[in-house]
């Protein structure tokens, strides 16, 4: 860890660097794993800002009373949720490379937050649509029986569930939702292994945690002993309409 003194030098060399003519954004592709799984989003937001100033990026200001760093997130991931895919955008106002702004981030961060590439963007997050899941569950008497009674449940319309929005609640049919699902059970652990990929546009986002409401709901699992019964739900990727990888 650098000292005050020479963190201060530091701050002075990057200042000194040239001036872009106009801001330049940058993309932070980055993984949420472990336990920052359960800090929230706009904890998220309150930590890279931190970090970008503890780190000295040269990031563009807004000008007015109250100059902050504008930093823009992909699609939120819900709390609960681990992620090998989530991406920030930011604006540097200086001439610094890409590799250095990712290792003096990493400095600042741990394993289960780390930038893993930064890079010049070329697509729009409103181009993302789709994002991809890994869940594992492990719940009482998990038999391989239960994978086409979850097959069905999740692909057969309707599928009813209350969804909180911004104006309240409201019931939606979340298969239209769904576009593809696969589950498989692990004999040796005894695992549910669920692969799916859920809409993520910005109208119709669907929680991947609604889909462990409807297996609560509809088929029992996880409501025996919380001790003993447990879920993950790791996000893979995102995907544009037509189920490209978005970057």
């Amino acid at each position: 860890m650098l000292s005050k003194g020479s963190k201060l030098n530091e701050k002075k060399r990057l200042n000194s660097l040239p001036l872009f003519d106009t801001p330049k954004n940058v993309r932070l592709k980055f993984i949420k794993v472990g336990n920052l799984q359960y800090i929230s989003h706009l904890d998220l937001q309150r930590t890279f800002n931190r970090v970008i100033t503890r780190a000295c990026i040269p990031v563009w200001y807004t000008k007015g009373f109250n100059p902050h760093a504008k930093l823009v997130f992909s699609t939120p991931l819900s709390v609960g949720a681990q992620s090998n895919c989530e991406y920030l955008d930011i604006r540097i106002d200086r001439e610094i490379s890409f590799a250095e702004i990712m290792e003096r981030l990493n400095c600042e961060l741990t394993e289960e937050l780390c930038i893993i590439d930064a890079y010049e963007p070329v697509e729009d997050f409103s181009k993302i649509a789709w994002s991809s899941y890994n869940i594992e569950i492990c719940t009482d008497n998990a038999n391989s029986n239960i994978v086409e009674q979850i097959k069905k449940l999740l692909t057969s319309s309707p599928l009813y569930l209350i969804k909180k929005t911004k104006s309240g609640e409201k019931q939606i049919d979340i298969i239209p939702l769904i576009n593809s699902v696969a589950v498989s059970f692990d004999d040796a652990t005894s695992i549910i292994k669920i692969s799916c990929i859920l809409s993520a546009s910005s109208t119709e986002y669907l929680n991947p945690e609604m889909l462990i409401t409807a297996l609560k709901n509809n088929l029992g699992l996880l409501c025996g002993d919380p001790t003993k019964e447990s879920y993950t739900i790791i996000r893979t990727g995102l995907l544009k309409e037509d189920m490209t990888e978005f970057s």
